[in-house]
């Protein structure tokens, strides 16, 4: 497989290592300095583009590899205020886009736990969610966009919340409102928790990364899967297909 990566910090030296370890060529590594490459030859023969960036350049990134009919694995957060504008390309056949908020493979179960735990909460009025996020210190947006994803999704399947918000020190937020409670320290690659409290007792479920070498196998593993394919996918559908499940991560 012939790949681009698109943003070449941390990250992108971590994907790159993984797709040479499994095999793939990366044909070109684009950054802020050479972003003219995007109309190179070389970027037009990539089967699949892996983008992490920054959340004011995800949808350049993304529309200028639509033009050179590239499909993109993008992990960058922040700016899904313009995703139905890119989602609506993608069902037109104008572009083909995986994206998620986190590529973990761990946080992926984690978020499935957490759509099923809401479910069964829905019948236990008695416990309140709380969710707390920790990352480091360089991440810009708050919360994370894989915070924004369990709350929506918890939000969907729980009939007594209806929105969240990050709470002033001290503030107590209103019945049906999910707090989240972003905490910016060191060099922490991510840790994010949810309890249901009740009077009685707590039941708390928590994902936290070791390292970002998970992020950047599951982002990989998603250009494998995405290659050849059209449309807006997401990595619900990859999971599914390779764990040969259906329901449990959509």
């Amino acid at each position: 497989m012939k790949v681009a990566i698109i943003g070449y910090g941390k990250m992108g030296r971590m994907i790159e290592g993984i797709l040479l370890e499994r095999g793939h060529e990366v044909v070109v590594t684009i950054d802020q300095d050479n972003i003219g490459d995007f109309a190179s030859e070389a970027f037009a023969s990539c089967d699949v583009a892996i983008e992490f960036t920054r959340p004011e350049a995800a949808v350049d990134n993304i529309l200028r590899s639509f033009a050179a009919k590239v499909p993109v694995v993008s992990g960058t957060t922040g700016w899904t205020s313009s995703m139905p504008e890119i989602r609506a390309l993608c069902e037109k056949g104008e572009g083909t886009l995986l994206w998620a908020s986190n590529f973990s493979i761990g946080v992926n179960i984690f978020m499935a736990l957490n759509r099923y735990l809401a479910d069964v909460m829905g019948s236990f009025p008695q416990y309140h969610p709380e969710m707390t996020e920790v990352h480091h210190i360089h991440k810009l947006d708050h919360p994370s966009g894989t915070a924004i994803t369990l709350a929506d999704e918890l939000i969907a399947h729980s009939p007594a919340i209806d929105s969240w918000r990050e709470p002033a020190e001290g503030e107590a937020l209103p019945a049906g409102v999910l707090p989240i409670h972003a905490l910016r320290e060191g060099e922490v690659p991510g840790i994010h928790t949810i309890t249901w409290e009740s009077e009685a007792d707590a039941i708390t479920i928590s994902h936290s990364a070791h390292t970002r070498r998970g992020f950047a196998m599951g982002a990989v593993m998603a250009a494998e899967w995405l290659a050849g394919k059209q449309g807006f996918h997401t990595m619900a559908e990859m999971l599914s297909d390779y764990t040969h499940t259906e329901g449990l991560f959509v």
